[in-house]
């Protein structure tokens, strides 16, 4: 096991990487390796497979990203390595992270996931690319349903959140995909948060890994400011409607329990006059994408979302998470609070606790290691928005009642508004169902 050093080699030339590489990384504004890059990559060049544990946010794409690539430029050849994401989001992210750090040496990668057409997905195969980046279900799809496409050659196998691939959702595609790709291959297992899962999937599929802890094993960054507020339920909408407005200047990321409550909560968020924005798993890989590219271009400052973008989405922006509702697995506290302070910036997460919830929090708690303060705000004055909280919620109830969510308004009055709209339709959960699996 390679234990949490306290010196960090300064260079990435030092760790080991070619100069084309370290260009490229300058060219990203990489100008010193993260710590799990520090630990990861010399065990990695040395030809070892990695179980890696950072927090989010702590540079572990470079971490497994620049040794395949340097390894790919020593023996170049197509579907050279397969990388596995347990979101959509994510597995675009990392491929455009591999091709921004391969863009000097020609890297082709093809992204593979749901809800998006798979004969496209089958043209970018059939141009054979060094890199392959999807999620188990559409890779599977396409192992079995695709000509000619094998992964016979694969040298490298990285399972990115693998906590997350290792539950029950990916399990049985995870165990097919790894029966048909070679068994001599570099495997790396990357994550913030491990599970006693990793130990069985070790057994299966990794050879006398290096176990690199660049953090604890449940760990948020130093500049990460944590609150909590307990609150009344029927108030919770009210404090939220608060925290916003009093940071109204803030980037925010509103998380809340299921797919219905983020379409409902940015539709109150929109009628109060604040530019919030809806994405979850029900609305499809386009609308997902264009939500969320909206938010990153700062038309939009608050996105509501569920746990579909608590993973590995790099939005340098986030000033701000906001748990709306408490996660039911502590863990995922970990994933969500990560979406902010990143790469050494501040960042702020607050928790609304209402009663039904308080056994979950108190999990949080001890999962982290310490209680958290409370976030400072009069209940007198919190309760003035009462009212306009109500109204809008009315609002929005009828909306969604009589289906103006899925039409856009005749009036032409407000373009960003317009625009918007089309996130809080009803019709993407009949979209969704004619996409294979994820």
């Amino acid at each position: 096991m390679a234990e949490e050093n306290e010196e960090v080699v300064t260079t990435f030339k030092a760790l080991g990487i070619c100069d084309q590489l370290v260009e490229a990384c300058d060219k990203l504004g990489w100008k010193n390796p993260s710590k799990i890059q520090a630990e990861a990559i010399p065990h990695a060049l040395d030809g070892k497979d990695l179980i890696g544990l950072a927090q989010t946010g702590s540079g572990k794409t470079g971490a497994f990203a620049l040794p395949i690539l340097q390894a790919l430029l020593e023996s170049p050849q197509a579907f050279f390595a397969c990388v596995l994401s347990p979101t959509r989001e994510l597995a675009i992210q990392i491929s455009e992270q591999f091709e921004a750090l391969g863009s000097e040496i020609g890297v082709k990668c093809a992204v593979l996931v749901g809800g998006v057409d798979m004969v496209q997905q089958a043209i970018n195969i059939a141009k054979r690319p060094h890199i392959i980046v999807g999620t188990p279900g559409r890779l599977m799809d396409h192992l079995t349903n695709t000509k000619g496409f094998s992964l016979r050659m694969l040298k490298y196998l990285v399972l990115d959140e693998a906590d997350r691939l290792l539950n029950e959702e990916f399990e049985k595609t995870l165990d097919e995909i790894l029966n048909v790709i070679p068994r001599d291959r570099k495997t790396y297992l990357f994550s913030a948060t491990m599970t006693k899962k990793v130990k069985k999937l070790q057994r299966a599929c990794l050879r006398n890994p290096v176990k690199i802890e660049a953090a604890s094993k449940y760990s948020t960054v130093d500049t990460l400011k944590q609150q909590y507020r307990f609150v009344p339920a029927k108030y919770k909408d009210c404090y939220l409607v608060y925290i916003l407005t009093e940071r109204s200047e803030s980037t925010s990321m509103v998380f809340t329990r299921t797919c219905d409550a983020t379409r409902f909560l940015a539709m109150v968020l929109s009628n109060l006059g604040l530019k919030a924005i809806p994405i979850s798993g029900h609305m499809t890989q386009a609308k997902r994408l264009g939500a969320l590219n909206l938010f990153k271009s700062g038309q939009y400052n608050i996105l509501v979302c569920t746990d579909v973008a608590s993973r590995g989405l790099d939005i340098p922006s986030v000033d701000m998470v906001i748990n709306y509702d408490i996660p039911t697995n502590s863990k995922d506290y970990i994933h969500r609070v990560g979406r902010t302070a990143r790469a050494g910036r501040s960042g702020v997460a607050i928790s609304l606790v209402n009663q039904y919830e308080l056994e979950w929090y108190i999990q949080i708690e001890k999962l982290i290691g310490k209680k958290l303060p409370e976030y400072p705000a009069e209940e007198a004055e919190v309760l003035l928005l009462l009212e306009r909280v109500t109204e809008a919620k009315r609002i929005t109830q009828g909306k969604i009642k009589d289906g103006i969510g899925n039409k856009r308004k005749k009036k032409d009055d407000d373009y960003v508004e317009k625009d918007a709209e089309k996130y809080f339709g009803l019709k993407d959960r009949k979209s969704s169902k004619k996409t294979k699996r994820r």
